[in-house]
């Protein structure tokens, strides 16, 4: 990929972005937060994320 393709994609996506709405960027922001993979999951994968929901209903 040259320096000009890189440099229209970038454009392209800025201005694509701040094409849309506030509203509507707020509302995707919000979508993107609520989706969020818990921490365990996401940084040590499914086992150690078993491990604690095991202990924690033992608890």
């Amino acid at each position: 990929m040259s320096m000009n393709d890189y440099v229209k994609f970038i454009t392209q996506t800025v201005v694509q972005h701040y094409a849309q709405p506030k509203d509507e960027r707020k509302q995707q922001k919000q979508l993107k937060k609520e989706y969020k993979q818990p921490f365990l999951t996401k940084w040590f994968g499914l086992i150690p994320f078993a491990f604690f929901s095991i202990f924690k209903k033992r608890g």
